[in-house]
């Protein structure tokens, strides 16, 4: 099991009435999360980009993807996962269809090169990467709403156990991320203060 250590960030500004860390501009957010999370509530209450992209972060060069020219947004991830040579989101059917859920393997995410010279571009502080991690039992219930509702196909059997699971791989590759440079920060719902990672329990 994999729990983030997280503490409120002191140093925030608002911008469209949002706490935010103050070191974050607005045109620097890319907000990603499990399924359910509130990504896109966020991105519309920004006035950002509604299009959803998609990263791999075992491309080449993802962090130079047109998608991300345009910016805030809401991105989806594919990630590493043993056994598996192609990126794999986790709603994608392999991954929800796998059992036990396949290990991630953290060492085949790309991280965007540390500024060399003057004039190359920095990478490590082009974006700024909002995990939108909210309580298991908080987005489960909202699936399930959003399944009886029938708005989301990707909720139809949602579980419990499949949400956490979820909550899991973001939490450590948020972690991983931040420990390689890139700015990573955390919020626990739409409503709530941005917190700084501080570790993995």
């Amino acid at each position: 099991m994999c729990r983030l250590q997280t503490a409120l960030i002191d140093d925030i500004h608002e911008i469209k009435g949002i706490p935010f860390p103050a070191h974050i501009s607005f045109r620097q957010l890319l907000v990603t999360g499990p399924p359910g999370a509130g990504k896109s509530t966020l991105i519309r209450a920004l006035g950002g980009w509604s299009e959803e992209g998609y990263i791999d972060l075992t491309y080449n060069k993802w962090w130079a993807a047109q998608s991300l020219s345009l910016r805030p947004r809401e991105i989806h991830l594919g990630f590493p996962f043993k056994g598996f040579e192609e990126a794999l989101s986790v709603f994608d059917k392999a991954w929800i269809e796998a059992s036990p859920p396949p290990d991630l393997e953290l060492g085949r995410i790309r991280v965007p090169p540390k500024k060399r010279f003057f004039f190359s571009v920095n990478w490590h502080k082009r974006y700024a990467f909002e995990f939108l991690l909210p309580p298991v039992e908080t987005v489960y219930r909202q699936r399930k709403e959003r399944a009886r509702i029938g708005t989301h196909p990707v909720d139809k059997d949602v579980t419990r156990e499949q949400v956490e699971n979820q909550a899991i791989v973001f939490e450590r590759v948020a972690h991983y991320l931040q420990q390689h440079g890139l700015s990573v920060y955390v919020r626990e719902g739409t409503d709530a203060p941005p917190r700084r990672i501080v570790g993995l329990e």
